[in-house]
């Protein structure tokens, strides 16, 4: 296939067409099409956009690049959540289990750390043993079992959306409408789900900071997930500052693993319940979101989600003592406090500030080949508006030497802002619901539905 043409087209500014961009993403899974030619084809995409037939054409491309899941002999509505990414967003490792534990399949596609932001898959091989990279078979017995697996993309399952979202990470072209819903809308029909969940985050921290950005990416999502048959809807969410207090696979793990007991952080709770909610809503099995409300906290309180948890770790490969003992995660050699070096408010806990400080301390990548050390991270306690004193401990830094702590140290000097006055108030932590029908501003995340 000859690509320069294509390339050279949309970077000024013209389509291609469906069959172009079908034979393109064949090519290019089969190993025909290098790297560097669909980097260039992305960032022309990233800088000029697609046309609506072009994303429907790239989707649907990537959706037929492998085998789909076929898990209607289960007996059980299917559905699933994405999140388009975020710093201590360890929602997934939560909400995966718990939902599962409340009579809904989930199938969970996942990926890696992209961007300043953290991967559930990397979370979750922070466990030893755990294996992500899965069969299509293996995952057909595990959903029989468990109804409940998180998986990486495979050569069998979105293959084209793995290479894609891994050479996008490296290439600069991560915060783009159509190429994020491509990606995402991609692996999550592959599931054969009939409902999906999106997490879309909005602030600072976001791929996508701007409310009507996000709203524009929950739409096309949303449109695609319908022309497909999949019931979805979207919530907005903070992304202003991390989500709970640990940042750092390791560390994320651990908290998620206190959440799945219902002791998880008030943000980490009020989010992931919102989301799961509105999961047994799509899936239909609650028609009201207060009944769906209550299930899940039952689910939590009489402890089935921990133990739904710790079966999916011990069938992917993981040591389920994970569960009763966070020892087994992989510990820091140095930990650290960093306390306020003044007075006053805290102002902001910038999220990129934070994501990128992982990465430089070795718990990110850098390019696609890096090996990442997940024991390294922060336990961030300071929440934006909290009065503090200077000398008062705001974090906790975890790295692998004293080089480690001192870059940690630095970048939670420049995130962890402190001011004289109360700042105003951050970002709702849910701040709006989108359906197919439109936009409605999230009032409370305990309302009746």
């Amino acid at each position: 296939m000859w690509v320069t043409p294509l390339i050279e087209r949309k970077r000024d500014r013209g389509a291609l067409t469906p069959d172009e961009w079908r034979e393109l993403i064949a090519e290019y899974t089969a190993g025909r099409v290098p790297d560097y030619q669909v980097a260039a084809l992305l960032m022309a995409v990233f800088l000029n956009g697609v046309e609506p037939a072009e994303l429907a054409a790239l989707t649907g491309a990537m959706l037929d690049s492998g085998e789909r899941l076929r898990l209607d002999h289960l007996g059980m509505p299917i559905a699933d959540k994405h999140s388009t990414g975020g710093v201590g967003d360890k929602v997934s490792l939560v909400l995966a289990p718990l939902v599962a534990s409340c009579g809904v399949g989930v199938p969970m596609i996942s990926g890696r750390g992209l961007g300043h932001t953290g991967g559930t898959l990397d979370k979750l091989e922070a466990i030893p043993g755990f294996r992500a990279n899965l069969g299509a078979a293996e995952v057909q017995r595990q959903m029989e079992r468990l109804g409940c697996v998180i998986m990486g993309q495979t050569e069998e399952v979105a293959p084209a959306d793995r290479k894609l979202y891994a050479l996008r990470d490296v290439t600069g072209t991560v915060e783009s409408v159509p190429l994020i819903a491509a990606s995402i809308m991609s692996k999550k029909l592959a599931e054969g789900i009939g409902g999906l969940v999106l997490d879309v985050k909005r602030g600072s921290g976001a791929f996508l900071p701007a409310l009507d950005d996000g709203l524009e990416l929950a739409r096309t999502m949303i449109g695609i997930g319908e022309h497909y048959g999949c019931r979805t809807v979207a919530l907005l969410t903070a992304m202003d500052r991390p989500l709970g207090r640990a940042c750092g696979n390791a560390l994320e793990t651990e908290e998620a693993i206190a959440a799945l007991r219902g002791e998880g952080p008030a943000d980490l709770m009020e989010v992931t319940l919102a989301l799961a909610a509105e999961m047994l809503l799509v899936a239909g099995v609650e028609s009201d979101r207060s009944a769906a409300r209550a299930r899940l906290d039952d689910a939590l309180g009489s402890g089935r989600a921990a133990e739904r948890f710790r079966s999916v770790v011990a069938t992917q490969g993981g040591n389920p003592a994970v569960v009763d003992d966070p020892a087994v995660l992989p510990q820091a050699q140095e930990v650290a406090v960093h306390m306020a070096s003044r007075s006053g408010y805290v102002a902001a806990v910038d999220p990129r500030t934070v994501g990128r400080a992982i990465i430089a301390m070795g718990g990110g990548r850098r390019t696609m080949e890096d090996v990442i050390d997940p024991s390294v991270g922060f336990v961030i306690t300071a929440k934006p508006g909290d009065r503090v004193k200077a000398g008062e401990a705001l974090a906790s830094i975890y790295a692998r030497d004293t080089e480690g702590i001192r870059v940690g140290a630095a970048a939670l000097e420049r995130a962890i802002g402190i001011v004289e006055e109360r700042p105003p108030a951050p970002l709702p932590l849910v701040s709006h619901r989108v359906t197919k029908t439109g936009v409605e501003e999230w009032a409370d995340g305990r309302r009746g539905g």
